[in-house]
């Protein structure tokens, strides 16, 4: 994990997506949207059904990397609010587990925004913890530093001729979005008019590496 300083606070931010807040030792994620492929089979849109368990491999490791006293997940953690009900049995006892062994907080997303059992863990709108607000969507009227999700950021440069694209997290004064942490799901461009509208024109698109954290302007 390499350090980095937002608002005051030290983080670390890992290739997976997730972040790190190392004075609460708190994991922080966003966008799992477990279920997801369940959700688009029940339209008849059939996708492999191995989403979940993927997601959940990866929330455990880095679980495992980091050993959180704290876990916060920044909404959509579920792509419908009944999306905690259509996991198998075998991921909603791992997911259990997990909820069971930490402080767990779900922030409400737009995606499952009437959950209601989300298989253990406490639900919040959003939270004010140490100065940080923690919600789902940017909002660009507060000026409060903020941690945030929603957009899934993508941060796409040309290399040698060929297009590559990395998820990555945008950091600005106040504002730190966070890439999707889940398995299936894809990603907005970082100089999108709608993450522009929530952060701000000016900013960095961070993209962490396992010994470094690539930083790229934003500026317009």
């Amino acid at each position: 994990m390499v350090p980095f300083s937002f608002a005051g606070h030290q983080f670390a931010a890992l290739p997976d997506g997730a972040l790190f807040w190392f004075a609460r030792r708190a994991l922080i994620v966003a966008d799992l949207h477990f279920e997801k492929a369940s959700w688009f089979a029940s339209f008849g849109q059939m996708l492999p059904p191995y989403d979940s368990a993927a997601t959940l491999a990866g929330l455990e490791q880095a679980v495992a990397a980091t050993d959180p006293v704290e876990i916060w997940c920044l909404g959509d953690s579920f792509h419908d609010s009944r999306g905690c009900e259509r996991l198998p049995a075998a991921e909603q006892d791992r997911l259990r587990a997990l909820t069971a062994a930490h402080r767990f907080v779900w922030v409400i997303g737009n995606h499952d925004h009437a959950m209601a059992d989300p298989c253990g863990g406490e639900i919040v709108d959003e939270a004010d913890i140490d100065g940080l607000v923690l919600r789902h969507e940017a909002d660009p009227r507060d000026l409060r530093p903020e941690l945030s999700g929603h957009f899934h950021p993508k941060l796409r440069v040309r290399v040698r001729g060929r297009l590559v694209s990395r998820r990555c997290f945008v950091a600005t004064g106040t504002k730190l979005v966070l890439p999707a942490f889940g398995s299936l799901t894809g990603g907005l461009d970082v100089h999108h008019p709608e993450i522009v509208r929530a952060v701000g024109r000016y900013g960095e698109a961070l993209v962490p590496l396992a010994d470094r954290l690539l930083r790229f302007p934003l500026a317009a």
